[in-house]
């Protein structure tokens, strides 16, 4: 094919030329790229394909690329994965290149040449696409695992107030103005790459996430409790969050401590899954502060301790902000029966729910008694089945 070889090397820098126009029509990362760009290191890049394409002309038979071409290809390839050009841009500038070589191949070779060069310009590209895909592959794993080291290593600065502006130039991370700080807790441990790519999706951009702290940081002022319904979709799970607001870069640390107490406290209280803010929980978080106080305020309520079906009506009357028709229908009970129940609550704990001052003490022993104690004292089980019997106490 010494002579087809001759005649194609002609065209070489015409077909260069091509390929880079096309490449910069057709694909949009090269459309994107300066002309500079285009015409330097592309250029370069295609050329030297082609002189690999011609060099399998030039030789005839035998293999279409030796192992140094291979190699060749493959440090490429790397280059070009650790520049952050996409794979399936990679791949798309292959393509055209294949088809204006070919398009090249039918205006210049005559009938008789023509099916041979086919043949040696898909031997070609049998044997380098499978070794650029690998290539490119390896070398962006490379890259992402760094890049996920960086990225840990500036949340845990963020989070730890430590200095973050030089792990920051080098993750590319921008980190100005506000963050919603939100610390998560799961019934089950779901796969961190789904609950990144819920969080990502919705974001629509890479959020920073300790995934063994369970702990995110998301840019402006977030949707959050929206957030939360689209990752208790995704991992298909109930979903407890805390959120603190970050004004400044600077103060991300605090907002994480905030976070965190306020996930523990809501997790402790056996509160329903969903977003919370220290606003939510504020009596509880000031109650849960420790000391003898916090006992002595849960000590109001162990008059009740034998007495779980009082217990039980005193916690749905105080969860329904003490209206006595509401919580005789969570109870199933008739209003008589719930006052007479009240009564007894007020004989044994000297509390008398329909003062108000006594009232807000019950609702305040309530929460101590949940923070001091067991994390549930709600489900007492069996009380239903004794209240007839207690009722005759």
């Amino acid at each position: 094919m010494s002579d087809l070889h001759a005649r194609m090397a002609a065209r070489v820098g015409d077909l260069t030329a091509v390929v880079v126009a096309r490449c910069a029509a057709e694909a949009p990362f090269y459309g994107a790229l300066p002309r500079a760009t285009l015409q330097g290191e592309v250029a370069r890049s295609i050329a030297a394909v082609h002189a690999l394409l011609l060099r399998a002309l030039r030789d005839g038979g035998g293999e279409p690329m030796g192992p140094g071409d291979l190699t060749r290809l493959i440090e490429w390839s790397a280059r070009r994965a650790e520049e952050r050009v996409p794979l399936e841009a990679v791949i798309a500038a292959y393509l055209i290149g294949a088809e204006v070589w070919w398009q090249t191949l039918t205006e210049v070779a005559e009938p008789g040449e023509l099916a041979g060069a086919g043949g040696k310009l898909l031997a070609c590209l049998h044997a380098a696409l499978p070794a650029v895909v690998l290539a490119h592959q390896n070398a962006q794993e490379d890259l992402h695992s760094e890049d996920k080291r960086v990225r840990r290593a500036l949340l845990g600065a963020l989070l730890a107030g430590r200095p973050y502006e030089e792990l920051a130039g080098v993750a590319r991370v921008a980190v100005v103005g506000e963050y919603e700080v939100v610390a998560f807790a799961f019934e089950s441990d779901p796969p961190s790459r789904l609950v990144q790519s819920s969080l990502d999706a919705f974001t629509g951009i890479p959020v920073l996430m300790d995934h063994v702290a369970r702990i995110a940081l998301l840019p402006g002022r977030s949707d959050v409790p929206g957030l939360v319904a689209r990752l208790e979709k995704d991992v298909g799970q109930p979903v407890r969050a805390a959120a603190a607001r970050s004004s400044v870069p600077a103060a991300i640390s605090s907002a994480a401590q905030e976070a965190g107490r306020v996930l523990d406290l809501v997790r402790r209280l056996g509160r329903p899954p969903g977003c919370y803010r220290l606003d939510d929980v504020l009596l509880e978080h000031q109650l849960a502060r420790p000391g003898d106080g916090l006992v002595r305020l849960a000590a109001k309520l162990d008059p009740l301790e034998e007495h779980p079906y009082l217990l039980e009506t005193l916690c749905v009357f105080v969860e329904r902000g003490l209206n006595r028709r509401q919580t005789a229908l969570e109870l199933c009970v008739h209003r008589n029966t719930l006052d007479y129940r009240l009564q007894r609550v007020s004989a044994l704990t000297g509390l008398d729910v329909a003062v108000p001052a006594q009232a807000r003490l019950i609702q305040a022993a309530l929460v101590a008694r949940d923070l001091a104690g067991p994390a549930d004292h709600r489900g007492v089980t069996g009380w239903q089945g004794s209240a007839g019997a207690a009722e005759s106490e």
